[in-house]
């Protein structure tokens, strides 16, 4: 009988860098041995995949080639080249049996078709699949001592790299900055997954292809608690030990607009006039933008933007007349001079934030020790619950939702901590952000970036402003959407009072309540309040 043999060679993985020599040796050996022997080989095939599973493309086109009559026999470096599962080695038997694969040549293994040959391939295949098996399992008990010391058992994330002599997971100083930034972008809910993706492409965050990322790879990401400094593995969340780039306040405000964005909303895209959205008209309609170009008879054009009524209100017929934008904004401006802070003001504010800083110091080691006790007991009540689990008094299903609500309180009340200790972070920056602004006023309402002046306008005023025969004001109390803020309401008070008289300026009882402030809330005194 004619002897046709097919070359075949494989290994484990598709990634190219991974082994290389492997192919390469086996195709020197194989060679080698066809001349040696006088074997006549019709085909090299070379495959790039795991024999654990059934379903290599190469080897099964093979079997098939072999049951077409195209050749009779294989030639390979040893029988696990061939199959590492029941079922591949399987169909090489049976072929064997019917006698379509007649002849099967390893350099490493002496085979004849015969019934004992058969048996001894059996259980060579038989303890290629053992070597496969057990080789799992000791994978899966390292990944499992891993996850008990804390450490990430996957690949690493963006921002992260798999550190080849730790084997640990790694700050990639390159790109933890990019996934930050993908985060807060991703938290100030203007940004859409696609967004994030063109985001990183612009960075150099790409696939294979040269293709920005899929949105189901950032979503993924932004789901992934690896960067708040957790792991999630076997479907259950651990405490890992690399370093965090992200905060779990930062972490649970992706989650929520996740949450909020579950479902596709298509919005038409409108590009409005700078100062539209700042003022209503008495008839309860905002007050929009118009172009209008006069043309004159030499041949000349000028443009000229009004503002006027949108007179969308189906039951009240709005006759507010139109107004040019320069009186607008000029009105606009006028009114926001009147919450302008003189320089000496806010230099005796930022003096006394100095000396609360300095006393509430007191105040936040209290606090820090009081939440450090809650950490302490939220750290027993996981001991007591894994001790209950593993005297099997409560469901594996009822210990992770469990475990996973008390690590998340856990994460909390650390990066509370945290905030308390820093101190300043918690009120200090926004007041120095607030004075900054009412400082800033006099330059913004003089200059023509009418974007600065539009968010000026809407940190100071919200929805309260209205137009009534061409003249901007605010609107009565009755009528107001939202009560003005309580901070800048204190600082119009104040210049009120000290401008008729021209006297000097009370920082204490015009503007502070003692012995603390704290933006945002209001107290006896209209800006702030005692903490």
């Amino acid at each position: 009988m004619n002897e046709k043999y097919i070359l075949y060679a494989r290994k484990s993985t598709d990634v190219e860098d991974k082994q290389v020599l492997s192919i390469e040796a086996q195709m020197v050996e194989l060679r080698k041995y066809a001349r040696d022997n006088g074997l006549v080989v019709i085909d090299e095939l070379i495959e790039k995949k795991t024999a654990k599973v059934p379903g290599r493309p190469i080897f099964n086109s093979m079997l098939t080639r072999i049951q077409n009559g195209e050749a009779n026999g294989i030639l390979a470096w040893h029988p696990d080249r061939l199959a590492r599962n029941s079922i591949d080695g399987g169909q090489i038997i049976y072929l064997l049996d019917q006698v379509i694969l007649n002849f099967l040549r390893f350099p490493m293994f002496q085979f004849e078709n015969t019934s004992q040959g058969k048996f001894m391939l059996s259980i060579m295949f038989s303890q290629s699949k053992y070597y496969v098996d057990n080789l799992a399992e000791n994978v899966k008990r390292g990944l499992r001592q891993k996850v008990r010391r804390g450490e990430f058992p996957g690949l690493a994330p963006l921002g992260y790299y798999n550190h080849p002599r730790t084997k640990t997971l790694a700050v990639d100083t390159s790109t933890k900055k990019l996934a930050k930034q993908a985060f807060e972008l991703y938290a100030k809910d203007a940004s859409r997954l696609e967004d994030i993706a063109a985001f990183l492409y612009d960075n150099g965050i790409k696939t294979k292809g040269g293709k920005p990322w899929p949105k189901d790879k950032v979503k993924l990401m932004l789901i992934n608690p690896v960067y708040y400094g957790h792991f999630r593995y076997g479907g259950e969340v651990h405490e890992g030990k690399h370093e965090a780039l992200i905060t779990k306040k930062l972490f649970d405000r992706v989650q929520a607009v996740l949450e909020r964005r579950c479902r596709t909303r298509h919005k038409v895209k409108n590009e409005p006039m700078p100062l539209c959205g700042v003022v209503r008209c008495t008839c309860g309609m905002m007050i929009t933008a118009e172009r209008q170009v006069k043309r004159y008879k030499n041949g000349t054009s000028c443009e000229y933007v009004y503002y006027h009524c949108t007179r969308k209100s189906k039951t009240v017929q709005c006759k507010e007349p139109a107004v040019r934008s320069e009186l607008f904004d000029e009105q606009l401006a006028s009114l926001a001079l009147g919450y302008a802070m003189p320089k000496e003001w806010a230099s005796q504010l930022l003096a006394r934030l100095e000396r609360d800083e300095a006393e509430s110091a007191g105040a936040s080691a209290r606090q820090a020790g009081d939440v450090r006790e809650q950490i302490a007991r939220l750290s027993e009540k996981l001991e007591r619950l894994l001790d209950s689990f593993l005297e099997q008094d409560i469901e594996r299903a009822d210990y992770l939702a469990k475990k996973a609500e008390i690590m998340s309180e856990k994460k909390t009340l650390e990066e509370k901590m945290g905030s308390i200790l820093l101190g300043q972070n918690t009120w200090l920056e926004p007041m120095k952000k607030w004075i900054e602004t009412a400082v800033s006023i006099w330059g913004i309402v003089k200059s023509d970036d009418l974007a600065a002046k539009k968010s000026l306008y809407v940190e100071i005023f919200g929805l309260n402003l209205k137009m009534e025969n061409k003249k901007v004001g605010l609107a009565a109390e009755q009528f107001q959407i939202s009560p003005l803020k309580p901070h800048w309401q204190a600082l119009r008070a104040a210049r009120e009072k000290t401008a008729p008289e021209g006297g000097n300026f009370r920082i204490c009882s015009d503007l502070v309540a003692p012995p603390r402030l704290e933006l945002g809330t209001q107290g006896s005194s209209g800006l702030c309040s005692t903490n």
